[in-house]
């Protein structure tokens, strides 16, 4: 499998994410940001191998010409911060964050931003061809300069959420031992918010749970928590920007929160991904808003914001991205204090959800396959689609964006292949229990006869 993904590059540190690889990534990157400008900032998680890697990255970017501005481990939300502010007269012209994100401990990565831009797709595969061809990079020495950028993004939120002083609400949350812990809990206690935490202080090897919140199961001890001591509850994975939101009633998905986000905006533009409820998209649509289905991925969604000028997007895993006040990235923290807004606007949370059409959804169904054979899969099953047995629900609509998402009267079905893992991933939503379910049937028998025709073709 090659470290070189789609939304960014991510492998096994000391076997895929060497002294070799990563001073030639740095190089190779500097060569990409150099019509930019000559300073790129860097951060990390808090993986016990991500100052190794960034001594390694360093030492590359320097080579090719980068000055790096190094702001030590913070959340990635911070890294992004990064290129829209200026340090002692200087402002980034690129940004790295050294993350392996919600990936087990032994894994690490690179998210890239160059020109306020994420670098990702076929522009990660082709540094990636170039860095296998190229001959070792001659040894320069070392040099970062330091920024703390991570009091500059607190002073920010804190500044930004001064409104937010005295609120009542009883607010828990669970960092999950990643890097969120460096941020929330200062910007709570500035703001003097009754907070209680859990799992706060960073710590790679992830002791106490996995730190993706996406995951029910990673959610116990935090669901203990709000039962006993919360009215209000946040989780957020490994580098902070997804997160959880939890109610007294309800786990309020990614496309959820952006119905909730939405309502204190004026006829906004959303985007969501494909995996997220059609209750999201025809309820914006009823309240004025202009809501986009686009392709899964946060670099994706990044990349459309702009395009569209969306104030607004999501992903149902708990990526939100504002660009109405905000920059236009993921920021878990950042959510955060916007969820906290609306509840000090007067917004009753579960009363806003309990007001939705009822829907019966599956969560993220994995399918596996292998990396070579999942999109020749997904190939497969849209020319099966085309003339499906005559006991399969009727079809109203195939959307293409990202996958297949196949309309039927009463829901969809979801299938794509994962840019990231060997899998694809499958969803299903419907107006009914059954006929979710019945969609599910219809779909994954679709996508075993798609296999054994692969297999008889081979």
């Amino acid at each position: 499998m090659s470290i070189y993904r789609e939304y960014d590059i991510r492998g096994i540190y000391e076997k895929e994410l060497n002294e070799e690889t990563i001073t030639r990534l740095g190089y190779a990157l500097a060569e990409e940001m150099r019509e930019f400008g000559e300073y790129v900032a860097v951060g990390y998680d808090a993986r016990s191998h991500s100052p190794i890697l960034f001594e390694y990255l360093a030492a590359g970017l320097n080579a090719g010409g980068m000055k790096v501005l190094g702001m030590g481990m913070v959340p990635t939300p911070v890294n992004y911060f990064c290129n829209y502010q200026e340090f002692d007269g200087v402002t980034p012209c690129a940004s790295v964050m050294i993350t392996g994100s919600h990936n087990p401990s032994e894994y690490n990565g690179f998210k890239i931003t160059i020109n306020k831009a994420p670098f990702f797709g076929e522009q990660i595969y082709a540094l990636g061809r170039k860095i296998d061809a190229m001959e070792s990079q001659a040894k320069v020495e070392r040099q970062v300069i330091e920024i703390d950028a991570l009091s500059r993004y607190k002073r920010f939120m804190v500044e930004s959420f001064g409104h937010l002083r005295g609120m009542d609400q009883r607010i828990v949350y669970d960092c999950g031992n990643g890097v969120a812990g460096l941020a929330v809990e200062d910007i709570f206690n500035e703001l003097g918010l009754k907070t209680k935490g859990i799992y706060v202080d960073p710590d790679g090897t992830f002791p106490n749970h996995h730190p993706d919140p996406s995951e029910e199961h990673n959610l116990e001890d935090i669901k203990k928590l709000l039962a006993s001591e919360g009215d209000i509850a946040f989780a957020y994975d490994g580098d902070a920007d997804r997160i959880a939101v939890l109610t007294p009633n309800n786990n309020i998905k990614g496309d959820m929160m952006a119905l909730l986000f939405a309502l204190k905006m004026k006829n906004p533009t959303v985007i969501g991904e494909v995996k997220c409820s059609q209750v999201m998209y025809d309820t914006l649509r009823e309240r004025g808003a202009t809501a986009v289905m686009y392709k899964t991925g946060h670099s994706n969604l990044k990349v459309k914001m702009k395009e569209l000028h969306a104030d607004l997007a999501c992903e149902v895993s708990g990526h939100v991205f504002f660009a109405d006040r905000y920059f236009g990235y993921d920021d878990a923290i950042y959510a955060t204090l916007r969820m906290l807004e609306l509840i000090h606007e007067g917004v009753d949370l579960d009363a806003e959800i309990a007001k939705l059409p009822k829907v019966f959804s599956t969560e993220e169904i994995k399918v596996k396959t292998t990396e070579k054979e999942k999109f020749p899969l997904m190939a497969k099953l849209k020319e099966l689609l085309q003339t499906p047995p005559s006991s399969f629900p009727t079809i109203k609509e195939i959307i293409d964006v990202d996958g297949v998402r196949v309309i039927f009267d009463k829901g969809w079905g979801l299938v794509r292949a994962s840019n990231t893992t060997p899998v694809l991933v499958t969803r299903f939503e419907s107006t009914e229990q059954a006929e979710a379910l019945r969609y599910e049937e219809a779909l994954n028998a679709l996508i075993q006869e798609a296999h054994n025709q692969l297999k008889g073709d081979a």
